[in-house]
């Protein structure tokens, strides 16, 4: 359990919030959402002990222990990948370590004998015969092979830096668990297996995400950073998103009366229950809206970004045929091997691998960027591509203005250009920015506001969620399901695969697999689960 008492955070004079009361109880995970800049990442170092606040407190239940999930990588570079995760559990830890001094002592006495005794019962009691092996088991789920476990932190790429400092966050079952961005750098897999440990969890937990299926599978709770406040709501982010944009549709009504608009709001409440109370997410099992207030639900004062794909020319019945297509690494890694599709008029299709690189060098091959190792490609004669690629630091290597960048890519004079930059909510004394100082966020709200210009029927999406916040994410995906063109993308966002895929191909060294059904039907079907298994050579 959490307490936090009259809490104010402030730099400067900007005001995070102020009078923040708030218990967070065992039991619960509390989704934290908010604009880009709101507090999200503040509050849990508010929290954790890292940031001390303006003013007010934050206490924990009697001799709970708190564990956060850190984020600089390289912090623990000296230490083997096991030590740094039972490093996790620190009373063991420190247990560990007082220990191992006092037999490493040479004149060792009756006194340390003692001593020896108290800390070997201590260590039964905190699991520490089972350690190393519950540390190991964590650290393959987490996608950590057995190899690597008595290595330095350092021999370890960036992306299995992240797994390792989320299995020390997770390791002994801590009474309050703080999670930043959880899923970053996680694939799709281990994403799935996270979201089952923590649907059993039985303490507090707060978590940052900008993953919204995420946040709906492991959330009971919702904390709104909004209005100068932090506020908690019962639901997931699902049900804050939609109770929040009907909210906001009733106060555009002027004409409607107030008790229709409270019969509205019930009758919403009714059909998001009822939808949950068959939810096999941890939410069914927290009763989360039965003592909620309907003047609770407000409009967001959030912004989204005004993403419209929309097409010069209706696309022709022949898409694109892939024949034979091979790729392989320099290191001579196959990225994939005979891969054979053919994209039929409007299919809107998801390409999955173990190995992220794989769609990435698919996505190249077929805009003309990559030579493959065998296989040929061919567009239909009345088919326009609209590319985003997973890297797009070559496209702002230069000190234009956002202006000035972006009329390069279509025609427009420079009010039309600031209008466009507007919907994409890039304000009036932004436009002047130069596009080599631009944030990740910033580059991409950019690089989907060229794909919009070129007003193409077939849009290839390489990772299209990176960097972008919820709200980005949101309406990006809202738009791409209405989308009449063909969608080729790669992304590591459940939702958003679940929401606009409806074919499915995986590429594997030895092949694919080839479904028209949608992402939830794909991860569920055994017979795919052995199938994967075998092309993987698993």
């Amino acid at each position: 359990m959490i307490t936090v008492t009259n809490l104010a955070i402030q730099f400067g004079k900007r005001v995070l919030y102020k009078d923040v009361n708030i218990k967070f109880t065992n039991g619960n995970i509390y989704g934290v959402i908010g604009a880009n800049g709101a507090g999200k990442s503040t509050l849990l170092r508010a929290i954790s002990g890292e940031l001390e606040p303006n003013k007010g407190t934050v206490e924990m239940g009697p001799g709970e222990r708190l564990s956060v999930l850190e984020q600089d990588h390289f912090k623990y570079d000296q230490y083997t990948v096991m030590n740094t995760v039972l490093m996790g559990h620190q009373p063991l830890w420190e247990n560990m370590q007082e220990k191992e001094a006092l037999y490493m002592k040479a004149d060792f006495s009756d006194e340390d004998g003692v001593k020896v005794a108290e800390l070997e019962e201590k260590f039964a009691e905190l699991g520490g015969w089972t350690a190393e092996s519950d540390a190991a088991q964590l650290l393959q789920n987490l996608g950590i092979p057995e190899t690597l476990h008595q290595k330095q932190v350092a021999e370890l790429s960036n992306n299995e830096k992240v797994r390792v400092m989320l299995a020390k966050a997770l390791f002994g079952n801590p009474d309050n668990l703080l999670l930043d961005e959880p899923t970053n750098d996680l694939d799709l897999d281990t994403v799935q297996w996270l979201e089952e440990y923590l649907s059993n969890v039985e303490q507090t937990v707060l978590v940052v995400s900008h993953d919204r299926h995420f946040l709906d599978a492991v959330s009971t709770q919702t904390v709104d950073i909004d209005f100068g406040k932090v506020t908690v709501f019962s639901g997931n982010y699902s049900f804050w998103y939609e109770s929040s944009q009907l909210a906001l549709r009733q106060a555009q009504n002027q004409k409607a009366k107030t008790e229709e608009k409270r019969k509205e709001l019930e009758e919403f409440i009714r059909r998001f229950s009822a939808n949950v109370a068959k939810s096999k997410q941890t939410t069914s099992r927290k009763k989360m809206l039965e003592k909620l207030n309907v003047d609770e639900i407000q409009p967001s004062t959030r912004k989204y970004p005004g993403i419209i794909f929309t097409m010069d020319r209706e696309a022709g019945n022949q898409i694109l045929e892939v024949e034979g297509l091979k790729a392989v690494e320099e290191d001579g890694t196959v990225l994939f091997d005979n891969v054979n599709f053919n994209i039929e008029k409007g299919q809107k299709t998801v390409f999955l691998s173990h190995n992220p690189k794989a769609m990435t060098a698919l996505f190249e091959i077929i805009n003309g960027n990559r030579e493959p190792q065998a296989g040929t490609y061919k567009w239909g004669v009345t088919i326009t591509t609209a590319y985003l690629p997973l890297d797009n630091t070559k496209f702002f290597q230069s000190e234009l203005n956002l202006v000035d960048w972006l009329s390069q890519f279509g025609p427009g004079n420079e009010v039309a250009m600031k209008a466009f930059l507007g919907r994409m909510l890039f304000k009036q004394e932004e436009v002047e920015k130069k596009v080599n100082v631009l944030s990740g966020g910033e580059k991409m709200r950019c690089m989907i506001a060229r794909m919009q210009m070129k007003n193409a029927n077939c849009l290839i999406l390489d990772t299209p969620t990176n960097h972008l916040d919820l709200e980005s994410i949101q309406a990006f995906n809202n738009n791409l399901v209405s989308f009449k063109g063909n969608i080729l993308f790669s992304s590591h966002d459940h939702e958003f695969i679940n929401t606009v895929a409806d074919r499915i191909i995986e590429l594997t060294p030895n092949g694919t697999i080839d479904k028209l059904m949608t992402y939830d039907e794909y991860i569920y079907d055994e017979q795919i689960k052995e199938q994967k298994a075998k092309l993987y050579g698993k």
